[in-house]
């Protein structure tokens, strides 16, 4: 009898025990723009080194990942953009928060016209492309084509925003459809000697594709919910580009970080500068952008920055 009570304290007391342990299960999901695939990689690596079994990320909308992380179908990504993101958070009702930083107001958004034709036409302003529509008139519509944002995309909102305030609508058509390939698009009737307008945020292939100040320059949108700031690269030496400097964070499950205080440990310290993003974005855009080409990008990185890397599980146990 004085065993079997034996048995029994002992297996409670291996259940409370592992009761607070860490779960061990990481739901990942990660962007459905390509340039955030690097990144997810990196990460997820960091989750596994640090005894994690994490789920192959998914490539899904902001607009879906905020609310399946609410309701604990998902736990985390790290292609948060904020503020662009701070409208789908503030839907979450505190379910999800921001933890850390992938990189620090390394999101520069906003709308290029190609250098040739802003010199040429004088466009220093989104505002003056109704002047120039037929320009930028892919389709014989009449109105100027902007290569924009996909449905269910952050920015997509502000753009709309945009088109409201601005009434941009009545001369510039923007291109929803998938944004390599309309970019890929864009590029070639650059190389044909066409004019081009398209937004797009930084880090990107794009703006390796296209060069900042060579071949495109960024244009002033005169929204009245962002400030004027210090551009390179741009129209003039101070716009206001429509878009704040974003953020880019990881964003997770507020209960499944409290349950496993090691994952918020690690993405508190792991963060990845730009100019590496921007690298692993141009080997991307010259063909290496498989799933198996990416997660190559992140183990060369990884090993690249081993110390680094060793330092944020060496943080997070």
């Amino acid at each position: 009898m004085k065993t079997l009570k034996s048995i029994i304290y002992l297996s409670l007391f291996v259940l409370a025990a592992c009761s607070g342990q860490d779960n061990k299960e990481v739901k990942m999901a990660k962007a459905n723009w390509d340039t955030g695939y690097f990144q997810a990689e990196v990460y997820k690596m960091a989750l596994e080194e640090l005894g994690y079994k994490v789920t192959e990320p998914k490539a899904i909308k902001p607009s879906i990942f905020y609310v399946a992380a609410a309701q604990g179908d998902l736990d985390l990504w790290v292609n948060g953009w904020f503020g662009t993101h701070d409208t789908y958070l503030a839907e979450t009702k505190g379910k999800v928060k921001k933890v850390g930083y992938v990189m620090k107001k390394g999101g520069l958004q906003g709308y290029l016209v190609d250098k040739k034709t802003a010199d040429r036409l004088n466009i220093k302003s989104v505002l003056d492309i109704k002047k120039h529509a037929k320009q930028f008139d892919a389709n014989n519509d009449g109105k100027a084509d902007m290569v924009a944002c996909p449905p269910g995309w952050g920015c997509e909102k502000q753009i709309t925003k945009h088109f409201a305030e601005l009434k941009l609508g009545e001369f510039i058509n923007p291109i929803q459809a998938e944004y390599s390939a309309s970019m890929a698009d864009a590029l070639a009737r650059y190389k044909n000697g066409k004019s081009v307008l398209f937004y797009t945020w930084t880090p990107n292939w794009t703006v390796g594709a296209f060069k900042l100040g060579t071949d495109v320059v960024w244009i002033e949108v005169p929204y009245s919910k962002t400030k004027v700031t210090e551009v390179a690269n741009a129209t003039k030496p101070s716009i206001n580009l429509g878009f704040g400097a974003d953020d880019i964070r990881p964003a997770a499950n507020v209960a499944f970080l409290k349950k496993n205080p090691k994952v918020e440990k690690l993405l508190k310290v792991a963060s990845i500068p730009l100019t590496d993003i921007a690298a692993q974005n141009m080997q991307m855009n010259k063909g290496e952008k498989s799933e198996r080409q990416v997660k190559d990008h992140a183990k060369a990185w990884v090993k690249i920055n081993q110390k680094t890397f060793d330092s944020w599980i060496a943080a997070a146990k």
